[in-house]
């Protein structure tokens, strides 16, 4: 298809302290055991998109993830793995790779996206319409477990957060607006040529851009270029494309001119019947370039296209750039979204690999996974939880909504509701933690318990 793949797979971000660190950037995560990029590499593999570049913030991440890479997948994926400063942003990135990108199309997805959407599905719609630039819309992801805790006796209740502002043509494949950050909260204002344009537009706020583009190439490198305080793709290169669609030039005997040519100005007049023309025309070749008389020179709008894939409900779609975002896609991998895993789940709707060990009158749920090498004791518990590689569980051991990482020790008689516990931790016996985070090697004391805490050595 002749499309140059770019997966932006970011380093150690800070809103996933402490889950990630130098030895676990943030596209090594575990989701169901698996690192989340392995999710990407695996959609574009499927799309038969093999040729990739894998930007990772810093030197130490990116040799980590290029390692795990090079072993996974040795002869399926032709991979390289560059190395950019960290906090440099989605489009700072791309700036420091430009040199790389030669194909007339640009595939640039987030690294941290989990999702059942074909890459070439959104590739083949912006190739359809050739479009500067053609965004992944997803249904707004719900946040929370899908069941209550022990204290409220109702289930919660879930709500869609909102991602974003769309503005879509009456046909949905049109790009006309788009609020993001704290646009979100605020008035939205459209551009008056833009309501001409199409008459009327469908404001939703239950979409999600997905961080999933295809740009043509040289539109991208000249904003990046010209525009060397962007820094995102999604806050800034995106809205400016969206924004800038409709503004047009002037050609008089093939000369760029501004909209005025001395006294004289475009009437408006003139303006909304050549506008609505080109939206009128937005599928066909004709967008691009459209004439009409004017004064007896030749009036060229020309007009890029900014297009919306908007993916089905029934799709998968979420990012994992939040702690509550990581137990949440976790909890889908093994539960609604499981076909997502890779694995094959028992009858019981769970996973226990082969070689663990389970003690007596020890129960593993539905919707859980216990890993490779893990042992736990007597009488434990596990409820809606990933239980990584090498995990030693004593006795008396309560697991619900959480994710434990590899080689984690869990002492007799700890409790762990919705929680997070890195590789190589430590729980002393009766220890209780919710809601809370505990960093990679950290010891959590006998008998304290913590709630809604950040638990990380210093």
């Amino acid at each position: 298809m002749d499309f140059q793949v770019v997966v932006l797979a970011g380093g150690t971000s800070k809103n996933l302290l402490p889950l990630v660190s130098k030895e676990v950037p943030k596209a090594l995560l575990p989701v169901a055991n698996r690192p989340v990029l392995s999710y990407v590499l695996e959609q574009l593999e499927l799309s038969n998109l093999k040729d990739l570049i894998v930007v990772v913030e810093g030197e130490d991440a990116a040799i980590h993830v290029g390692g795990w890479i090079s072993n996974a997948y040795v002869d399926r994926l032709h991979v390289e793995v560059a190395a950019v400063h960290e906090e440099v942003g989605t489009a700072g990135a791309l700036r420091a790779i430009a040199h790389h990108l030669t194909a007339n199309d640009i595939l640039v997805v987030s690294g941290d996206l989990v999702f059942d959407v074909p890459p070439g599905a959104l590739a083949a719609a912006h190739r359809k319409h050739n479009a500067v630039v053609t965004t992944m819309l997803c249904p707004a992801p719900v946040s929370g477990p899908t069941e209550s805790g022990s204290s409220g006796g109702k289930d919660k209740i879930k709500k869609p957060r909102r991602y974003n502002i769309i503005g879509l043509d009456p046909s949905k494949q049109f790009l006309l607006h788009i609020g993001t950050g704290a646009e979100v909260e605020k008035d939205i204002r459209i551009q008056k040529s833009i309501l001409r344009a199409v008459g009327q537009m469908e404001i939703r706020a239950d979409l999600m851009d997905a961080h999933l583009y295809a740009f043509k190439r040289s539109v991208l490198q000249e904003v990046l270029d010209e525009k060397d305080e962007f820094q995102s793709l999604k806050e800034d290169v995106l809205p400016y494309l969206v924004r800038s669609q409709l503004k047009s030039e002037v050609l008089f005997n093939g000369v760029p001119q501004t909209e005025e040519n001395g006294n004289e100005k475009v009437s408006s007049q003139n303006n909304q019947a050549v506008v609505s023309r080109i939206m009128a025309n937005a599928s066909t070749p004709s967008f691009h370039e459209l004439s009409s008389g004017y004064n007896g020179s030749t009036h060229v709008r020309r007009i890029h296209k900014c297009c919306a894939y908007i993916a089905s409900e029934s799709r998968y779609c979420q990012r994992l750039n939040s702690i509550q975002a990581f137990s949440d896609i976790n909890r889908d991998v093994i539960g609604d979204a499981s076909h997502l895993s890779g694995y094959s789940f028992s009858a019981h709707n769970n996973i226990i690999h082969p070689s663990a060990q389970l003690g007596t009158r020890t129960t593993v749920g539905p919707h859980c996974m216990l890993w490779e090498g893990s042992q736990m004791g007597d009488k434990c518990s596990v409820k809606r939880s990933v239980i990584g590689r090498h995990c030693r569980i004593g006795s008396n051991v309560k697991v619900v909504n959480s994710v434990v990482m590899n080689h984690v020790t869990i002492g007799d008689g700890c409790s762990i509701h919705g929680s997070v516990i890195c590789s190589n931790a430590q729980l002393q016996e009766r220890a209780v933690l919710k809601d809370c985070q505990v960093g990679a090697g950290f010891v959590v004391t006998a008998g304290s318990e913590h709630k809604g805490e950040s638990l990380a050595r210093k």
